[in-house]
């Protein structure tokens, strides 16, 4: 039987034609210029609330937006990053399954809905994952960098390899989400442990 082979990072977007540039759009701004985006740079937007179904961003930047609370239903997410923004309560598992692809750095996800959300080796930076639903989601090879993740939900979750080194807060139960080669530092061991009732000192 062969080792499964660790799952390869998409490259986050970095280079945007001068004409791709959003500054500061809201809704209405964009779902007229919807319904389809390649590479556009999306700087300061107040997207609130926004109905954003069936809408296509591909190899995408959201820099200092505020999504929160959006409705993605069959919305394609190919390849896109999310810096410095505001994602609370955003329903991620309402997207389209084909190319799904994103990466977050800096960004508020309490509340965020990951649940049966294939994503395997997505990287969260300095994410604030409080009370986050990753429930049947693939997340193997995720990495989970200085997040803070109090309350997060990890049930089925495929966990194989993945990186929780400097993340404080989880709680995980072995039993219940697959961990093989996941990594952990010494201090994160009471969040594995706590179901048990297991002190450590």
């Amino acid at each position: 039987m062969k080792p499964s082979r660790k799952p390869l990072a998409l490259r986050p977007p970095a280079h945007f034609l001068p004409e791709n540039v959003a500054d500061r759009w809201d809704a209405r701004q964009l779902l007229a210029q919807g319904p389809e985006f390649e590479q556009y740079h999306f700087i300061g937007c107040d997207l609130a609330g926004a109905g954003l179904n069936r809408l296509r961003f591909t190899d995408c930047r959201f820099e200092r937006c505020n999504l929160s609370s959006v409705q993605l239903a069959n919305t394609a997410l190919q390849n896109v990053a999310f810096a410095e923004c505001k994602l609370l309560g955003v329903p991620f598992g309402d997207c389209r399954d084909l190319l799904f692809g994103v990466h977050f750095d800096h960004c508020q996800l309490r509340y965020a809905l990951f649940r049966g959300r294939t994503m395997p080796a997505t990287r969260f930076a300095h994410c604030a994952l409080d009370e986050a639903d990753f429930t049947n989601a693939d997340l193997r090879g995720a990495v989970f960098a200085d997040c803070t993740l109090a309350g997060t939900v990890f049930h089925d979750t495929r966990l194989a390899g993945a990186d929780f080194r400097t993340a404080t807060g989880y709680a995980l139960d072995p039993a219940a989400n697959g961990l093989a080669g996941a990594r952990f530092a010494l201090a994160g061991l009471p969040g594995l442990l706590g179901k048990h009732g297991l002190v450590v000192e």
